[in-house]
């Protein structure tokens, strides 16, 4: 049972909009009860403009600390006060702590998906991935993967407005990491066969495949490497087109039902120093997903 809640109980929340659908309360608050925490997770709707004017508040009310979810990301790092080097680099802010009224931004969307990888019995390190998208979370796991070790990484995105900022990520990991990341079209069959043809592993970041968007990137089953690992982190549906595809074609595959999972319990510890209790969250809020 829940400790009762007295003027010592603290606060964690999710900012971000909208957040009704969020799992983060139930997952968090759960975890605080087995682990014997005095703190209570809540979600709050807010939006890009009230971020900052939140955010005070928060820090005004002595808050433990906070997650953020879209469209405050971007927004939050700004607002600051220090940096991990996976924020900096992708420049996105997810998980944030109090320390003694200095906010420290981190973002766990990437160590989420490379934990999720490894509970699927698949290390990151020493591989050659390719990456469909770099969009908020796909940015935060092309981060991680290259800080995790992975050999080399092909980013291929579209040429919109966003492509000058995954340009600017690309660089500084090749420069400090020892990861190679290129970028590529999208939109270039071609090259995305010539370098899936030469990786471990496929990684599908993008909306597409969806159940508003549905779709595959990957045109036929010879773009597939011969063992080439197949994840997408779309979890509803459970089974892609892209992984149906891979699947069928024999590959080993999964989806990003996890990653969520995983990138909590990272955040937890950071405000806590204490594990969560992935089994028991799993057991109870992920065995219908």
């Amino acid at each position: 049972m829940f400790k009762e809640i007295t003027g010592r109980t603290g606060l964690l929340c999710l900012l971000g909009s909208p957040v009704g659908h969020s799992i983060s309360p139930q997952m968090h608050n759960e975890a605080c009860r087995i682990t014997g925490e005095d703190l209570r997770y809540l979600a709050f709707d807010v939006g890009v403009d009230e971020l900052e004017t939140a955010v005070k508040g928060l820090l005004t009310l002595g808050v433990r600390g906070f997650n953020l979810t879209m469209p405050v990301k971007n927004a939050m790092a700004a607002l600051c006060d220090e940096l991990s080097p996976a924020a900096r680099i992708g420049g996105a802010v997810n998980t944030v702590v109090n320390d003694n009224g200095r906010l420290i931004g981190h973002t766990t969307d990437g160590v989420g998906f490379v934990m999720s990888a490894k509970a699927e019995g698949v290390d990151i390190k020493g591989k050659r991935i390719v990456q469909l998208g770099a969009g908020g979370a796909g940015t935060a796991i092309l981060v991680q993967m290259a800080m995790d070790g992975a050999a080399g990484i092909d980013v291929f995105n579209m040429k919109d407005e966003f492509w000058p900022r995954v340009e600017d990520i690309a660089g500084q990991l090749n420069k400090e990491t020892g990861c190679r990341v290129a970028l590529h079209d999208l939109k270039d069959m071609a090259d995305l066969k010539g370098c899936m043809a030469d990786a471990d592993m496929l990684v599908n970041t993008t909306p597409v495949g969806m159940a508003r968007i549905p779709g595959c990137l990957v045109p036929d089953a010879s773009y597939f490497s011969e063992g080439m690992v197949v994840a997408d982190v779309i979890y509803e549906p459970k089974e892609t087109e892209l992984l149906k595809l891979a699947k069928e074609a024999g590959h080993k595959t999964f989806n990003g039902m996890y990653m969520l999972l995983y990138q909590g319990a990272a955040a937890f510890h950071l405000w806590t120093g204490k594990d969560m209790p992935v089994e028991a969250i799993k057991a109870k809020y992920f065995a219908e997903r």
